[in-house]
């Protein structure tokens, strides 16, 4: 039924106008009619961004149509809903027979959503205006076959990752009206990305030459050393070749050495993703204690077999025992036919025949064609080991070499869902202490709309939380909104005097060139903590202002 129906809309938006885009169409009859379409908290956050429609009638920026997914997605993610990745939609149209470049019909659209079990899914389109550039969008709600009113945003070239992250918030608003982070915390969350390197990035990802790749994707880490994502993307590229030294370096500026970065809970699936091939890369290059680290920082977040595994195998061959890390692959996945294999050869290596044995019999039923495990099964069964120079050399633990990006994504939304059930056991005010302190671990990245995400949250919860509206000041400091963050930080000081807001409002007086006012708050804050780094800082700040004022 939901295939009819999904076809049935399909065709009620393509009798608009068989030459129109999605936004024309859109226009003249979907949402005039239709206020209210009910994108709201309850509604599914499974979401599919397709590349938006190219109407400048520039062949040279046919790039943008990738770029627009790439940076909703992130955004969207960044918001707490699930967006399909590029890969996911690569998926889906070659699942249905379609190539990489395809431009979707409305139909095909749908069929791409329906494939990919999508709540709802984003069009768009963009033109040219002079030297400026204009992008409008829309949401499609698969489930109630409706779309909603057309959202735009417009500006400079230059400013092209600003516009898509002002258009992502409108987006946004329209999935959950409820939301309540600024836009200027969205386009404070692009605003460090130079858009010559963003377009070599794109340019990176959507080559199907090889060299190419590579040659865009090098360009791109040149012109901006921090941008993660074409690091992950050369080490994929690196790691494809079995360039396993640079793929581990690649892989190594995603996931930083600094521990509260490194954090995967945090992080999500791509510093996940890096994580793993990093460790491959490493195993496959003979590093295996660096491997062993690798894949230990995951495993201590999300223990899956793969992972848990991988970490036995880098044990392993530092000749150390990885006998109970192969024993928890077994229990994560009793179905994995060749950690029962690693089991049995751990166990046989460190003198348990029988419990090797009864490990190798498990793989065999669920790999019955196995044929090194037949041959292992015949040997350990012999009465009497054969002579010396008969001996087989040891067998090595297997690895397991694909990043399952689903199961991990999976595993996160059940630590999350775990998460937010002690959370809601929780006093509002606990609970908004705890949402504060999970905030503060994004705010120190540098990932501003996910702490504003986690502040607003904890604020709804309990508004006299003085952590909370510190943590709100410095978001609006860093986002250009100084009226907002000065506001928010006398609110967290008439709650209760803390460091974080004596310091946002010692930056804010240093900023105004008030240097007696950011003096006195700042001498409160060291009176607080004497050692703190960023008061620290600041007091060089001061007095290199009052230096040069003289």
């Amino acid at each position: 039924m939901r295939a009819i129906a999904l076809l049935a809309f399909a065709f009620y938006l393509s009798i608009g106008s068989a030459t129109s885009g999605w936004g024309q169409a859109a226009s003249s009859d979907a949402g005039a009619d239709r206020p209210g379409l009910g994108f709201g908290p309850g509604h599914g956050r499974i979401l599919l961004v397709l590349p938006f429609d190219n109407r400048s009638g520039q062949p040279s920026l046919e790039w943008i149509r990738e770029a627009a997914p790439d940076i909703l997605s992130s955004r969207f993610l960044s918001a707490g809903f699930a967006p399909m990745s590029r890969t996911d939609r690569l998926y889906a149209l070659d699942h249905l027979g379609l190539p990489e470049g395809f431009h979707p019909s409305r139909a095909t659209a749908l069929k791409l959503a329906q494939t990919l079990d999508a709540d709802s899914i984003v069009v768009g389109s963009f033109l040219t205006d002079g030297s400026g550039i204009i992008a409008e969008a829309q949401i499609v709600d698969v489930q109630h076959l409706r779309m909603s009113q057309p959202v735009s945003s417009r500006g400079e070239m230059k400013d092209l990752i600003s516009i898509f992250d002002s258009l992502a918030w409108k987006l946004t608003r329209q999935l959950d009206p409820g939301f309540s982070v600024a836009e200027e915390t969205f386009v404070a969350a692009g605003k460090g990305m130079r858009v010559d390197a963003f377009e070599q990035y794109i340019r990176g990802i959507s080559e199907s030459d090889h060299d190419e790749r590579l040659r865009h994707l090098n360009q791109a880490v040149t012109l901006s050393p921090e941008f993660g994502p074409a690091w992950m993307a050369l080490g994929r590229e690196d790691y494809n070749s079995q360039q396993y030294d640079q793929a581990a370096a690649a892989f190594a500026k995603v996931v930083h050495d600094d521990p509260k970065v490194q954090d995967p809970a945090v992080q999500g699936t791509d510093t996940l993703e890096a994580g793993f091939y990093r460790g491959l890369a490493l195993l496959f290059s003979g590093n295996y204690p660096k491997a062993e680290i690798s894949f230990g920082a995951i495993a201590r977040v999300l223990p899956l077999a793969e992972v848990v595994n991988n970490e036995g195998v880098a044990v392993s061959r530092q000749k150390h025992d990885g006998t109970a890390l192969f024993r928890q692959a077994v229990a994560a996945d009793a179905n994995g036919a060749d950690y029962h294999f690693n089991l049995a050869v751990s166990l046989k290596r460190h003198g348990d025949t029988a419990g090797a044995l009864s490990e190798l019999a498990a793989c065999l039923q669920l790999k019955p064609n196995d044929s090194e495990a037949q041959d292992l099964e015949n040997l350990w069964k012999q009465p009497v080991a054969k002579p010396e120079g008969d001996a087989k050399a040891d067998p090595l633990e297997r690895i397991a070499r694909n990043f399952d990006a689903v199961a991990f994504r999976q595993a996160a939304q059940m630590l999350d869902q775990v998460d937010e059930a002690r959370l809601t056991a929780l006093s509002p005010e606990q609970r908004a202490q705890k949402l504060a302190a999970q905030a503060k671990g994004y705010l120190d990245q540098g990932l501003l709309l996910e702490a504003e995400r986690l502040y607003q949250t904890a604020l709804a919860s309990d508004d006299r939380v003085p952590e909370v509206h510190a943590g709100l000041a410095e978001v609006r400091e860093r986002t250009g909104d100084l009226d907002n963050a000065r506001k928010e930080a006398l609110t967290s000081l008439e709650l209760m005097p803390t460091v974080d807001a004596y310091l946002v409002m010692g930056r804010l007086d240093l900023a105004a060139g008030h240097l007696d006012q950011a003096s006195y708050h700042l001498d409160l804050a060291l009176k607080m903590d004497a050692g703190n780094r960023q008061a620290l800082v600041l007091q060089q700040q001061v007095q290199a202002a009052r230096d040069k004022q003289r």
